[in-house]
């Protein structure tokens, strides 16, 4: 069985605030305090930050999921993790 995340219990908590105690609010709150004390931030140089936020617009995604696409491209193309490879028969629904 999957545990919540921090986000899905914060949420809960937010739309059902009159029924959470005060020490399980305490603790969702630091839970979330610690997790964005120790998220990272990547930033780049102002050309890179004009092209990665074109990209996303163009591909329909936040600054983020591009950023993870594209690590991911290059791990693969890179031999550091498995292709995904189309199989030569398979329905590509019009995809090449």
């Amino acid at each position: 069985m999957k545990t919540p995340d921090t986000a899905a219990l914060l949420e809960d908590a937010a739309d059902r605030i009159a029924d959470v105690s005060r020490a399980d609010l305490q603790i969702l709150l630091r839970r979330a305090a610690l997790l964005l004390r120790n998220s990272g931030s990547i930033a780049f140089e102002d050309d890179m930050e004009e092209a990665l936020r074109d990209l996303s617009g163009a591909l329909g995604m936040t600054r983020n999921d591009t950023i993870r696409f594209i690590v991911r491209e290059w791990m693969e193309k890179n031999t550091y993790l498995p292709v995904h490879e189309l199989d030569e028969d398979g329905d590509t629904d019009g995809e090449a």
